[in-house]
């Protein structure tokens, strides 16, 4: 009766990563309005993520836009970080980002804007 028991935790568990929603991540830096997302559900291995910036309900499509992703330390574990430079194609700023491990993962987005301030949207995400 307990390996049933199990089985149906391990099945509910599975069923309900699975069904896992997107990332779906909005901020606000110096006026400008930042949206982080995903088309699906984050995984262990390679994600696209976009990134879509406005400031003052305008569209900003001429900054350059990088992230850093990492995982702190641990004892058994060491330090992981996964960097990466976005293209803008259609509109939104895309990124492939690697997390090579499930658990919770900070991140530090960054923009350069036109007049050459580098602004930093920090955050974590959980795979």
């Amino acid at each position: 009766m307990k390996n049933l028991f199990k089985i149906i935790v391990a099945m509910f568990l599975t069923l309900g990563f699975l069904n896992a929603e997107p990332l779906e991540q909005v901020g606000e830096k110096n006026g400008y309005e930042v949206n982080l997302t995903s088309d699906k559900s984050l995984i262990v291995g390679n994600n696209d993520l976009f990134v879509v910036l406005s400031k003052d309900g305008n569209e900003v499509k001429d900054v350059k836009v990088k992230i850093k992703v990492f995982m702190p330390e641990m004892p058994g574990m060491p330090y992981m970080e996964y960097k990466a430079k976005a293209k803008f194609i259609d509109g939104k700023y895309k990124m492939m980002v690697n997390f090579s491990m499930g658990g919770t993962w900070q991140y530090h987005l960054k923009f350069k804007s036109k007049d050459g301030k580098i602004h930093t949207i920090r955050g974590s995400v959980n795979i």
